[in-house]
């Protein structure tokens, strides 16, 4: 295998990376690199015997240090923090979801599959909830089309979008 950056030298370090936070769904990324590319991209990959004892010894504080700060962040209203919820698996009041929101999005990911509520809404019957998924569909079709000066679109999709505002919940 030859190396992804150079394309000179045979591959001798393979970087698997895991990215979680920005992701759809955290699939592993996988780069093949020569060691001369692997040096200079500055990742922690060389030997143990040529890293030697006290450059791991800095790697790992460095890791426990980026763990402690993560853990630091805490909830103004309730004071949890983040090590807490992840030890407890709860957050502590409604705030904790704005307060750790970069946290718990791939989480939601990773359990429902989905980000977007699908399903039933309190209070709304299927007819009101097919409603509503037609009128956000349809303002995006509008601001679609009057971006793209579209504007014949746009009076087309304006007059529909009033009439099914203005119209009560059909049935299917």
């Amino acid at each position: 295998m030859i190396c992804q950056i150079c394309s000179k030298n045979p591959a001798t370090v393979h970087i698997t990376e895991i990215a979680l936070e920005g992701t759809e769904s955290g699939t592993p990324s996988q780069k093949h690199v020569c060691e001369t590319c692997a040096q200079m991209t500055n990742l922690p990959h060389m030997p143990v015997a040529q890293k030697g004892m006290v450059n791991i010894w800095k790697l790992l504080q460095q890791s426990a240090q980026k763990a402690r700060q993560e853990g630091g962040l805490a909830c103004p209203d309730c004071g949890m923090t983040l090590a807490e919820f992840r030890s407890k698996g709860r957050l502590g009041c409604p705030r904790d979801y704005e307060v750790f929101q970069q946290h718990l999005d791939p989480l939601i990911h990773r359990i429902h599959n989905s980000i977007q509520h699908e399903g039933r809404l309190p209070g709304l019957g299927e007819d009101q909830l097919h409603q509503m998924h037609q009128i956000t569909t349809l303002r995006a079709q509008l601001e679609e089309a009057i971006r793209e000066e579209a504007y014949e679109d746009a009076a087309r999709l304006r007059d529909e979008l009033q009439d099914l505002e203005q119209a009560p919940p059909q049935s299917k």
